[in-house]
């Protein structure tokens, strides 16, 4: 297989992961990731192009300078892209540092000998800085899923195969002139090499945001919008989840239910928008107050329902009534409404043989009877208790 060939075979794949990550960045207009792989891999064509070129040439510097920039310009918008899908802060001044000495060393690298060990050498190194700089991107945005790990290898790879292209190049034999190295074996080595990362890397870095674009579809439809807590159905999922966990591992959990106080009465007099900003305050000051491992949702209109694992009852009643005083005590700047808001809590407690739903109506009960008690309470329920007579209870 030559040279030639392979290097043919490597512009059609550049052709068609530029086009896959083009694909992806016009149907997902948040992946600016993928814009920059579509324009790096673009880049490769242009540097195949040019080896092709090379082979015509009187005088092969230009063109062989332009490979040599252009190569580097390719890794240089991939590895933005990758930093931009793994929300990491591209790595500008060591990539800078790569530029700007490469660009001082371009013509001491090409007054050297064509085929000399040190001119392969300088050749390689900012191609393996660059290449080593993707493998820094990925390990600091501190992702560990299998198919990160996996690209986090294959950079590793990638990197390695360019300290070993000047040995591999002295084991084989090289050309004497640039024009010659489509000829050698060292080139259909060097371009096959290039192929399988090339492949790999592409195939798994599609992969991964196929995966993280999936992820981030389903964390959308369990989202509710207007206060960005879990809606019914992401909360009941993690909460089923946490809830299997405690009864296996025999902790106590407890599930806070809280509703706003009078809250018709804020629509009507404030209008929809209005009710709308307290409803997201009030999402706000649960997630600032519950504890980090708490699975918060919003059931609708004004009702919103906390998951707490490794909390008993009376953890759990202090924290719904930490909360009760904060919202209480809100400031119109914070509930956007010139006017006093309160919410009442009910709080349950785990039983042994509670199912979710179980545990959500005796919630909903005690819940009840912190509005039957007056609002702005809370309520507290470990078994069963029989519901407040109707005539305590008001609506809202």
């Amino acid at each position: 297989m030559t040279a030639a060939f392979v290097l043919g075979i490597n512009m059609a794949i550049a052709a068609i992961f530029a086009i896959a990550f083009g694909v992806v960045a016009a149907t997902n207009r948040g992946a600016s990731g993928a814009r920059w792989l579509a324009a790096g891999y673009g880049m490769g064509i242009v540097d195949i192009v040019l080896e092709f070129l090379l082979t015509q040439q009187v005088d092969p510097t230009p063109v062989g300078v332009g490979i040599f920039l252009v190569f580097l310009l390719a890794q240089t918008f991939c590895l933005i892209g990758v930093a931009h899908h793994y929300r990491v802060a591209p790595p500008w001044r060591p990539m800078a540092a790569i530029w700007c000495l490469t660009i001082l060393a371009v013509p001491l690298l090409f007054s050297m000998p064509y085929g000399s060990s040190l001119r392969l050498a300088l050749y390689q190194l900012p191609y393996f800085a660059m290449q080593a700089l993707f493998a820094f991107v990925l390990w600091r945005s501190r992702r560990r899923q299998a198919l990160d790990l996996l690209l986090f290898a294959l950079q590793i790879v990638a990197a390695l195969l360019y300290l070993a292209k000047p040995a591999i190049a002295t084991f084989v034999g090289r050309a004497d002139a640039p024009q010659g190295y489509m000829d050698t074996t060292y080139a259909a080595i060097s371009q096959s090499g290039s192929m399988v990362t090339l492949i790999a890397i592409a195939l798994v870095l599609l992969l991964v945001m196929m995966r993280d674009t999936a992820a981030e579809m389903a964390a959308r439809s369990e989202t509710d919008v207007l206060s960005g807590l879990f809606n019914r159905r992401g909360f009941d999922t993690r909460a089923e989840a946490a809830l299997a966990r405690a009864r296996r591992l025999g902790e106590p959990a407890v599930l806070i239910a809280a509703d706003l106080d009078h809250f018709k009465a804020i629509n009507d007099s404030f209008g929809h928008a209005a009710g709308d900003g307290v409803i997201a305050a009030f999402a706000r000051l649960l997630r600032e107050r519950m504890p980090p491992d708490a699975i918060v949702g919003r059931l609708g209109g004004e009702e919103f329902v906390v998951f707490l694992p490794g909390v008993n009852l009376a953890e759990g009643r202090a924290g719904a009534e930490a909360a009760r005083v904060a919202f209480a005590g809100a400031t119109p700047a914070e509930t956007g409404i010139a006017q006093r808001v309160t919410a009442s809590f009910g709080v349950a407690q785990l039983m042994p043989d509670d199912s979710l739903f179980d545990l959500a109506r005796r919630a909903d009960a005690a819940l009840y009877r912190a509005k039957a008690g007056g609002r702005n309470r809370v309520g507290t329920t470990l078994a069963e208790l029989s519901p407040a007579p109707p005539a305590q209870a008001e609506a809202g």
